[in-house]
């Protein structure tokens, strides 16, 4: 039975890692800054890895799992909040002293938003040229820990998310939006023409592909967590309303679509499609 670590566990997307991990009959160990409900059999440890990120004795004090997810991220949609430069140094600090403890398999939460404008596929060689804090930080943490782990005796899995929906109470995204313009009793909502694509995928089913990847050991280095098929927000948008049976509707075109919005751009598949088995 492995045992593997999730930071981050009361998170948006942690609770579901946690929940497929228990799927694969995982020992799992979840740290979190604040006490968040668990599935039973689940061990949580209350502890801020961030800033105790250079405790010698970390690892150990967090269980000596064989595999660490990292998803632990303070205001990811928040794509220009300061912390993400700030509390880069201690991701990477974080890190590095799992490497230098003995962690032989580490996944770590990435984000399309590393690329920044990219219009086709994104594949493991697309250049990356972030436009927001949130990806430049991101980029540099995954460019600084592939460096120092490179030679040394661990997988690093990197897995890059894309467009995430589903649990949408919990997200900052147009669907949680949409939601709160119908409690409020709006009709409409501004939107923009709708047409530009992009890689959706729901939590349940990225949770899903950051276990699988996580937990193998033939693929490392970058992995696209993604379905690989670009969908248009106007389609993505009216299947919602469909779905949920809201009454209220956009009104296209209202918003421009803004510059540095790619006409479409979605996640090459192929390497998680390989760790699933569907290839």
């Amino acid at each position: 039975m492995k045992k593997v670590l999730v930071t981050g566990a009361g998170g948006y997307i942690g609770k579901h890692i946690i929940n497929e991990l228990l799927k694969e009959d995982c020992k799992v160990i979840a740290v979190d800054i604040r006490k968040a409900g668990m599935p039973d059999g689940v061990e949580f440890i209350e502890h801020n890895i961030l800033d105790d990120a250079e405790n010698p004795n970390l690892y150990e004090l967090l269980g000596k799992p064989d595999v660490v997810i990292h998803a632990a991220w303070q205001n990811g949609f928040n794509h220009n909040d300061i912390v993400h430069m700030t509390a880069l140094p201690k991701h990477y600090l974080f890190i590095r002293n799992l490497i230098d403890s003995g962690c032989k398999n580490i996944s770590v939460m990435g984000t399309m938003h590393e690329v920044g404008y990219w219009e086709g596929a994104i594949d493991e060689n697309t250049p990356c040229s972030p436009l927001s804090l949130y990806g430049v930080s991101k980029n540099a943490l995954r460019q600084s820990v592939l460096i120092y782990a490179e030679g040394k005796d661990v997988l690093i899995k990197w897995l890059r998310a894309y467009y995430i929906t589903g649990d949408d109470m919990r997200n900052q995204s147009i669907f949680a939006k949409i939601l709160g313009f119908e409690k409020e009793g709006k009709t409409t909502f501004p939107f923009t023409d709708g047409k530009n694509k992009y890689d959706f995928i729901d939590v349940k089913d990225l949770a899903h592909m950051i276990v699988k990847a996580s937990i193998q050991e033939k693929y490392s280095g970058i992995i696209n967590c993604c379905t690989g098929e670009p969908v248009s927000l106007k389609d993505k948008v009216e299947a919602f309303l469909k779905e949920k049976g809201l009454k209220i509707r956009p009104e296209y075109g209202v918003f421009p679509t803004r510059k540095y919005d790619s006409p479409c751009v979605y996640g090459d598949s192929t390497k998680i499609r390989q760790i699933l088995g569907e290839v």
